[in-house]
């Protein structure tokens, strides 16, 4: 399969005071040759507009759902809107489906979070009882169940917020054939200081969730490197910072790691802006 530089893009894409901005953005990812868009799906009901929005906007870009949560999107509301895509624009949009995590399905819906790989398999099952193609959607896999499933039932898997020694061993999972496109959050900054106050704070969230902290102590970290923001081993493991070879050199290990696609999440002191310079820099050096 050959490489594919996509990009991330957080909340902020979802918003409509920056959907302006947001269009905008995609327009140049489009011209710059990035290869897809994944973008939240947030937590509100259905499947958001701003796929199909994205879509029209641009003529080659792909877009993929990164993710939408079987909690908050029925399957039949789901189907629908693929298949809109898929009409309008032929091969470009990939749904991304994910369990999302207990703290924020219960949040909305107490006691909702129980047996989520029993309620992915059933969303799936509805998916292929309606004849969506599984080749047109893709899985948040971090556990080998997971990720074993993503093989066997969708085009591959999406993980987020993983090291790179998690990519090589999902792709050892997956085999080969399967995609595989983590996301990775990078900042392009070079005063030690301000890169790190920028990536703990993005960490600090993520470490609340326990899909995530239970995937990093699978992969050796402990309370120290959980803690608070997470220690700087962590963040050194799982967000490329520096100058702009740098950064490139750690995104770079996920391809040699057997990713065909790094989805790059580019952090700044403000995450509520489109870093389009970032993109433009990174796209340029990894193409």
């Amino acid at each position: 399969m050959t490489r594919q530089v996509s990009v991330w893009g957080g909340a902020f894409w979802l918003g409509r005071q920056t959907r302006e901005a947001a269009l905008d953005a995609a327009r140049e990812l489009d011209e710059l040759g990035y290869s897809r868009l994944w973008t939240s799906g947030g937590f509100r009901d259905g499947v958001p507009s701003v796929y199909g929005e994205v879509l029209d906007a641009t003529t080659r870009l792909g877009v993929a759902s990164g993710i939408l949560s079987i909690w908050h999107a029925d399957p039949a509301v789901t189907v629908e809107a693929v298949r809109t895509f898929e009409r309008d624009h032929p091969g470009r949009f990939l749904l991304g489906l994910g369990t999302s995590h207990a703290p924020v399905v219960d949040a909305k819906n107490a006691n909702t979070y129980t047996k989520p790989y029993s309620r992915m398999v059933e969303y799936l099952d509805a998916l292929d009882a309606a004849e969506l193609p599984a080749q047109r959607r893709a899985l948040a896999a971090l556990g080998p169940r997971m990720l074993t499933l993503s093989a066997e039932r969708s085009a591959g898997a999406h993980p987020y917020f993983v090291p790179a020694e998690h990519t090589a061993q999902a792709r050892e999972i997956l085999g080969d054939g399967p995609l595989l496109a983590p996301e990775v959050a990078v900042v392009l900054e070079r005063d030690e200081d301000t890169a790190r106050a920028i990536a703990h704070e993005y960490m600090r969230g993520y470490l609340t969730l326990p899909n995530y902290t239970n995937n990093l102590r699978r992969l050796g970290y402990g309370d120290d490197d959980l803690a608070g923001g997470g220690s700087d081993r962590l963040m050194d493991a799982l967000i490329p910072w520096g100058d702009l070879d740098t950064v490139v050199a750690g995104i770079e290990e996920h391809y040699r790691a057997g990713a065909d696609e790094v989805a790059i999440q580019v952090l700044t002191a403000d995450p509520f802006t489109f870093p389009n310079s970032a993109y433009r820099e990174l796209v340029t050096a990894l193409l």
